[in-house]
């Protein structure tokens, strides 16, 4: 019997109470940082810091979940994905609690912390969990596409609410809504998941040394990109911090061929479509985050937009966003998960191309490239991780999913960190001293094409990559043929490794 369910819903209908449950996580995750961001300005002076109290107050939740998905991942496949992540929702709730006592920047951070750990228990296990709910992959992809739906919409009214929020309440009240979720989250896993069967857990004692390692390498990759946007390409403690990830991940690497129990088994993540779909999110997460900030910084300085103007601006992506999931199934029923994969990562890098090329000349360009990276990344974000699970034994699915959301974190950090250095590297002067002189606004045009060039042809080597990796996969075509229960034993669960 698979671990982690009884028995496949034949409908979604069927599991709605669990569904609603992992929704709730994801609609955390989304929700989180997005909303903390408006009160910035108002924790800075309720709580009498400056520009770096607060960049901690941000990075430490991000920091603590990007490095922390690995090791918790393991942990759950060996001790239950059900029980790690209601472990991680109680630690959300009595986080999220502690906000209302929190009279200082390091209280705030010291919550930040403790909420980036309950993250990392909980949030790839809802993926995780989502998928083992059903035998077939287009439930599957039903499944994921509900739950990523709910977390958008909360990204997209996230930061409005925010601000009415904070119109007539403290800024605290922000993370106490925290509470409630956690608490939906609980009841619904509890209520809805059944409670993992011991025969389908790994068995293999956690690699502690291996996990120390994991985490400290995807820490210091996600604190270098950082370091070189802030201190530029001289600053020598990005080129420490990017020294230091590849010495712990080659480390990491060395030290997973040669244990008897690695932690992450290489030969699993070098499966056709396992290593496909990583480089699919990552060459989305690349593209993405790098668009992300070049347009922010496009509408509001280079083209003076006011903020309240940019956002507006930004809302063809967020309709497409939210309004996509209608069209994800039957589009994947049609094409096949294989080939949705890479026409949606190869829309976001296309997305990406229009607007390095064109963005400049008019917003009409600009929102034709946000159109085209949503469409992609509403697509690509259900099927990558699909394709990821669907690779993997049965009892490795939870740290398979947390591969998925480490790509994607790291991905984005280097996709702002490039697009960061050059425009460091072209603009000269104050780049919010505005308006620019003639002369700075050309620079920043020539950051645009530079370092839009860089991750397009970054982003589109990956899926090139991906795209003739996962030909060596089995096709995986859902059809409604499908909705018939396979039985418990699925080949993908002894698939060997050149699935």
């Amino acid at each position: 019997m698979n671990a982690g369910r009884l028995h496949s819903p034949r409908s979604l209908r069927g599991s709605r109470v669990a569904l609603a449950g992992l929704a709730a996580v994801f609609l955390f995750e989304m929700l989180d940082n997005s909303v903390l961001n408006v009160a910035l300005p108002t924790i800075s002076r309720e709580l009498h810091t400056g520009a770096t109290g607060l960049q901690w107050v941000t990075s430490a939740y991000s920091l603590v979940f990007g490095g922390l998905m690995l090791a918790a991942g393991a942990v759950a496949d060996r001790y239950g994905r059900r029980r790690v992540m209601l472990s991680g929702l109680v630690l959300l709730g009595l986080a999220s609690l502690a906000t209302a006592f929190v009279t200082t920047v390091g209280g705030l951070v010291a919550v930040r912390v403790a909420t980036g750990i309950a993250a990392a228990m909980t949030t790839p296990g809802s993926m995780a969990l989502a998928f083992r709910l059903f035998d077939d992959d287009e439930r599957r992809v039903r499944a994921i596409t509900v739950i990523s739906t709910v977390g958008l919409v909360g990204l997209a009214v996230g930061p409005t609410v925010g601000g009415l929020v904070l119109a007539v309440w403290p800024w605290q009240v922000l993370l106490l809504v925290n509470v409630p979720i956690a608490a939906l989250a609980f009841i619904g896993i509890r209520l809805g998941v059944a409670a993992d069967d011991p025969g389908g857990l790994h068995r293999a004692p956690v690699d502690w040394t291996s996990a120390v390692l994991g985490t400290a390498t995807i820490v210091l990759a996600l604190v270098a990109p950082t370091r070189f946007v802030d201190g530029g390409p001289s600053d020598w403690t990005a080129w420490a911090a990017t020294v230091g990830a590849l010495g712990c991940g080659a480390w990491f690497g060395a030290r997973q061929r040669r244990v008897a129990h690695p932690l992450l088994d290489l030969a699993l993540v070098a499966r056709p479509l396992v290593s496909s779909g990583l480089a699919y999110k990552a060459a989305t997460g690349i593209a993405v985050a790098g668009l992300g900030y070049l347009v922010t910084l496009h509408l509001q300085l280079a083209w003076g937009w006011p903020p309240a103007l940019a956002a507006l601006g930004m809302l063809p992506q967020v309709a497409v966003l939210v309004a996509g999931s209608a069209f994800v199934g039957p589009f994947v029923r049609r094409v096949g998960l294989g080939h949705a994969a890479w026409s949606s990562a190869a829309a976001v890098v296309v997305g990406l191309a229009v607007y390095t090329l064109l963005g400049p000349l008019g917003y009409g360009w600009i929102a034709l490239a946000l159109v085209l990276v949503a469409a992609g990344m509403r697509v690509v974000g259900v099927v990558a991780g699909t394709n990821v699970l669907g690779g993997l034994p049965g009892d490795r699915t939870t740290i398979g999913a947390a591969l998925v959301d480490t790509s994607s974190e790291v991905a984005s950090a280097v996709g702002v960190a490039i697009a960061g250095t050059v425009l460091g590297a072209v603009f000269t002067g104050s780049l919010t001293a505005t308006p620019w002189s003639n002369a700075q606004s050309a620079a920043f045009d020539d950051a645009v094409t530079i370092g839009g060039s860089v991750l397009t042809v970054l982003a589109g080597g990956l899926v090139a990559w991906a795209m003739v990796r996962a030909r060596r996969a089995l096709p995986t075509v859902p059809s409604p043929a499908a909705e018939v229960v396979v039985p418990e034993h699925r080949a993908s669960d002894h698939q060997p490794a050149g699935r």
